[in-house]
């Protein structure tokens, strides 16, 4: 793999990258749709494949920064619901990568992220935001639940494995799902670390992540821990109807990102 290590990065691209891993630990304890900006950075500053190898262990130390944050937050019902179909989808999205090239990967996410965005924006017109109480969304104990979770984890699966770009769709599940600030939270740090850490042998059977690349997230991962202590400050200090309406921002702004570039 042709990855661009840390020697061939100029300064101002490696400050862009840096900012990009900053912005992976808020998102992770704070906004997760904003992971998606740190998306198109990776995706700007290196070759659109190679980015995804790249990016894969610096989102690894922002989901164990989660985990370790938002811990006792978790709805282990809805995860288990979620993994099957997410694994049906890391192996569509790891065929999918075998002959795809860097522009059908872009246009192929940013169009599902908008379409996801789109999607609970109209869903949540029908409904109050937020509906339900605690941590416990009953809406995933239905059919009609267990079905939106096959359908989303599918997706998720698909685009987490193609682009690292599983965070929106997710999001978009679990508010649609109604879950509040710190269920969302906790359910989705653990997601996501189960989920990244297992895409880990399809990427380097891919050639996505080898040592280049390691070395240079060696040296980006330490700025990912101020940006969670960020997130997790700022979390305490946003209320729901704001929390919900940057994650479905931070879904728009990177589905553009990626059809636009």
């Amino acid at each position: 793999m042709n990855t661009m290590t840390l020697w061939h990065i100029s300064g101002w691209e490696f400050a862009a990258l840096a900012a990009a891993a900053l912005l992976v630990g808020f998102s992770k304890t704070a906004v997760s749709g904003a992971n998606t900006v740190s998306l198109a950075i990776f995706a700007a500053v290196l070759p659109a494949r190679a980015s995804t190898g790249v990016l894969l262990p610096i989102l690894i130390v922002g989901d164990v920064l989660a985990v370790l944050t938002y811990r006792r937050h978790a709805h282990w019902p809805t995860l288990w619901r979620l993994f099957p179909a997410v694994a049906a989808g890391v192996v569509i999205g790891t065929l999918f990568l075998v002959w795809a090239d860097d522009a059908v990967v872009r246009t192929s996410i940013g169009a599902i992220l908008l379409f996801m965005a789109g999607v609970t924006l109209w869903r949540r017109r029908k409904a109050e935001a937020g509906a339900g109480a605690g941590d416990e969304p009953d809406s995933v104990a239905t059919r009609s639940g267990r079905a939106k979770a096959r359908s989303y984890g599918v997706l998720g699966g698909f685009t987490t494995m193609v682009a690292n770009a599983g965070g929106p769709v997710m999001s978009m599940y679990l508010l649609s799902a109604g879950f509040r600030k710190l269920g969302f939270l906790g359910t989705s740090a653990f997601f996501f670390l189960i989920v990244n850490v297992t895409k880990v042998p399809f990427s380097v059977g891919l050639g996505l992540i080898d040592g280049h690349s390691l070395l240079l997230d060696a040296a980006l991962a330490a700025f990912v821990v101020p940006g969670a202590f960020i997130g997790k400050w700022a979390v305490n200090r946003i209320n729901q109807r704001l929390f919900e309406q940057l994650v479905i921002a931070a879904t728009i702004i990177g589905g553009l990102q990626l059809l636009l570039r």
